[in-house]
């Protein structure tokens, strides 16, 4: 995908070498990328292209776009994607466009919203689709059915617990009588009131 001549300064002069940065996939759902170095422009692209074979990805896909909307951040490289209808192509160019058209992905919006350089671009793209998850995976974190994730039924609503504001503790209702004022412990029971009768008829009685 992307050549480049490089120089290594030396006692002698200078000494250049090729790196080669390569894009490789099956156009359908495996990417990977790999970068090579070399003296000779073949043998730095037989490099780059083992490195790729090493870290293929496997994009999660929704048809001919991505599932949802990522941002991939790779050094000073900020790449924006953002699913698209059916026919609207690939917008993106670049590093960009080969790793997107190569992991088989035909409708997508993109935009670089930092460095221009081939391979941090490249690097924040694959960082951006390996940070995808399908529907299933956040239906397992959430604890939820694939359909309430995707918005198909609603949630279960929450069935409210019976409030126990209303009801008057147990404690208060022993100690309150029936019509709301002190129980009969607090004012003295029909016994007390007798003796205290039976106490008061001798003295009447002495002093008559």
């Amino acid at each position: 995908m992307e050549i480049n001549r490089v120089a290594k300064v030396v006692k002698g002069g200078r000494r250049f070498s090729f790196t080669a940065l390569v894009v490789v996939g099956d156009e359908r759902e495996v990417v990977g990328i790999g970068y090579g170095k070399a003296n000779e422009v073949p043998v730095a692209i037989q490099k780059g292209v083992e490195r790729a074979k090493k870290n293929l990805y496997r994009v999660p896909r929704h048809g001919s776009t991505i599932t949802h909307q990522i941002e991939g951040v790779f050094g000073a490289g900020h790449v924006l994607l953002k699913p698209a209808a059916p026919g609207t192509g690939v917008i993106a160019g670049g590093g960009v466009r080969a790793v997107l058209e190569l992991a088989g992905i035909h409708d997508i919006l993109s935009k670089s919203l930092g460095s221009q350089n081939p391979i941090n671009l490249v690097k924040a793209t694959m960082a951006g689709l390996e940070s995808l998850r399908t529907p299933d995976e956040v239906a397992d974190i959430r604890g939820l059915s694939v359909n309430q994730v995707l918005g198909l039924t609603s949630e279960p609503a929450l069935t409210s617990e019976p409030s126990l504001a209303s009801e008057p503790p147990s404690g208060a209702a022993d100690a309150e009588g029936p019509n709301g004022g002190e129980g009969s412990s607090a004012r003295g029971g029909p016994d007390e009131g007798s003796d205290a009768a039976e106490a008061a008829e001798p003295g009447d009685e002495a002093s008559a």
